[in-house]
């Protein structure tokens, strides 16, 4: 069904995953580990996973679109908050490699892809300006040196161990909603640049989430990515590609969780049975599997068109729909399987239903998904408004 190079990515993937990310997920999840979770970064970044659809010429695997959903739900799998800033890290290379120029590309992705860095970050949203981030209200104000850049961003995933931060800001505020915003590069460390403390969240809560506050940043001319007042229009393509990393990652975490719902099913009796042999039980595992199954290829078919150059914005959506909902049951489920086991910390199916409910709400929630896909079974085609 794959090429031998996303086989290999996958299985490569997937011995890592096992290897060093599992045995340090749950103490990502108690606070500690952090210097290991980076290290981990770094490590992924040499091995290839910070550019999976990164040309060759800056250091990228060039591997496309499937693999990279291949490497996210077999890293999901192990460690939701690895895959959170491994998803994130690809999508700023790919809209640096997309409208960057030569200067800054050269620049930023070749560091990003050696594992200097452990990360890049997106700083797009906004505390009023989530699902609807032509609301934001950062401000950048261009000089004879460049551009002044005010405004605090909010839950920025990889926030304090980021190299640098994609920024959107507004530049023109007399333009039509979403027509004044621009892209910028802002580096870590740059002068009035302030990264809050840790987010303390629901789940994957190894990944640091941080507010991010812009007080009088310099940002060379030369920083400005593509052209001005087009940055709505890059976050939004970028957005549709990052969907396809989170339906991955949410399979992966269904399939971590099913997993073990099933390992539990063979060795615990209930009634002078295994659970395995009682036929409800059986059913409620067929059915979350098979949603969870149908969730991945529908996340395969969107990767597929995206390699293919086609449109993919419906099914980018429908994937990361589909696999969040899915999601969510399969660990719903895989606990109720457990019974009152599985409601202990002492098993990471308790994380694993803590860290899906995110995959619901960060790069579009649900509600958003539905309008696009909406919106896209409707384009080219007047409703009939008379009833």
């Amino acid at each position: 069904m794959f090429g031998e190079t996303q086989e290999m990515i996958r299985e490569a993937a997937a011995r890592f995953a096992r290897e060093k990310l599992l045995p340090n997920a749950a103490r990502l999840d108690r606070g500690e580990g952090g210097e290991e979770y980076s290290e981990n970064l770094r490590e992924l970044a040499r091995l290839g996973f910070n550019g999976l659809a990164v040309r060759e010429e800056y250091g990228g695997a060039q591997a496309g679109a499937v693999a990279y959903a291949l490497a996210l739900f077999e890293i999901g799998k192990a460690c939701a908050s690895t895959a959170v800033a491994v998803s994130v890290t690809n999508m700023a290379a790919e809209v640096l490699q997309a409208v960057g120029s030569g200067g800054q590309c050269k620049k930023y992705l070749p560091p990003l892809l050696r594992g200097e860095w452990p990360a890049a970050s997106f700083c797009l949203t906004e505390s009023g300006a989530g699902s609807d981030p032509a609301a934001m209200r950062a401000r950048a104000e261009e000089n004879k040196n460049g551009f002044i850049i005010n405004g605090v961003k909010q839950w920025i995933s990889s926030g304090k161990i980021a190299g640098f931060y994609l920024v959107w800001a507004v530049t023109d505020a007399q333009a039509p909603r979403g027509r004044g915003i621009s892209c910028f590069i802002a580096d870590a460390g740059s002068e009035g640049l302030t990264v809050g403390p840790d987010a303390d969240k629901m789940g994957q809560r190894g990944s640091p989430t941080n507010e991010i506050v812009f007080d009088n940043v310099c940002i060379p001319r030369e920083n400005l990515l593509g052209k001005l007042n087009d940055g709505y229009r890059i976050a939004m393509r970028e957005l549709f590609g990052g969907r396809i990393g989170v339906a991955a990652m949410a399979c992966g975490i269904a399939s971590a969780a099913l997993d073990s719902a099933q390992e539990y099913m063979c060795a615990r009796e209930q009634h002078g049975k295994k659970l395995r042999e009682h036929q409800g039980l059986r059913w409620m595992l067929a059915e979350r599997r098979a949603e969870t199954e149908a969730a991945f290829w529908l996340t395969i078919r969107a990767a597929q068109l995206k390699d293919a150059g086609r449109n993919f914005v419906k099914e980018a959506a429908m994937a990361k729909w589909f696999a969040a909902t899915a999601g969510e049951r399969a660990c719903r489920d895989a606990l109720q399987l457990h019974g009152g086991y599985g409601y202990m910390r002492d098993l990471p199916l308790e994380r694993h239903c803590r860290d899906i409910r995110i995959a619901s709400i960060y790069e579009g929630t649900d509600e958003m998904q539905k309008n696009i896909i909406a919106r896209e079974l409707f384009r080219g085609e007047k409703e009939n408004k008379g009833g």
